[in-house]
């Protein structure tokens, strides 16, 4: 998949799925927000909008998870983690799901990313050139596309740590 120039319909897709995700998942959602590169105007991104959910707890995550499934988003236990119950939901646009929880860092790991990337247009240039130039090295996706942004993820966050 190639990076697309950032679309105006992205974080429009964005409120529409999360109207669907606040309605299925009711009173256990705290916080939903628009993640990841789709949701940092002028750069180009991969079409997929990344969505990300505070819940309360995982006590009732299965219940969540079939909730979710009837609004055709599948639970992908492989990319999950301690931190996050991962999903996936693919159709004439592609969407990514993370369901977290207060006591996780995951949440603020990709608010402070985001924003930082928002308010530093110059940052955001760099990580659209890192991306660019790990998919023309034809990068798996699933290890070597994400492990190749590490550092620069974690310099972006330790920045954003001092600026506040």
């Amino acid at each position: 998949m190639n990076l697309e120039p950032y679309s105006q319909d992205w974080p429009v897709l964005y409120k529409e799925e999360a109207q669907k995700i606040r309605e299925v998942l009711g009173d256990s959602l705290w916080d939903i927000q628009h993640i990841g590169s789709t949701a940092i105007p002028n750069i180009k991104a991969k079409p997929i909008i990344d969505i990300a959910v505070m819940l309360n707890s995982f006590d009732n995550v299965h219940i969540m998870i079939k909730k979710l499934s009837e609004i055709d988003f599948i639970y992908d236990q492989q990319k999950s983690s301690s931190e996050r119950y991962f999903f996936v939901k693919y159709g004439i646009n592609k969407y990514h799901l993370s369901l977290t929880i207060p006591t996780t860092s995951y949440w603020r790991r990709q608010i402070l990313f985001r924003n930082y990337l928002i308010k530093h247009s110059e940052a955001a240039k760099e990580y659209e050139k890192l991306k660019q130039a790990l998919l023309k090295k034809n990068i798996d996706r699933s290890t070597g596309y994400i492990d190749g942004k590490s550092d620069f993820v974690s310099k972006i966050l330790e920045l954003a740590e001092n600026e506040k």
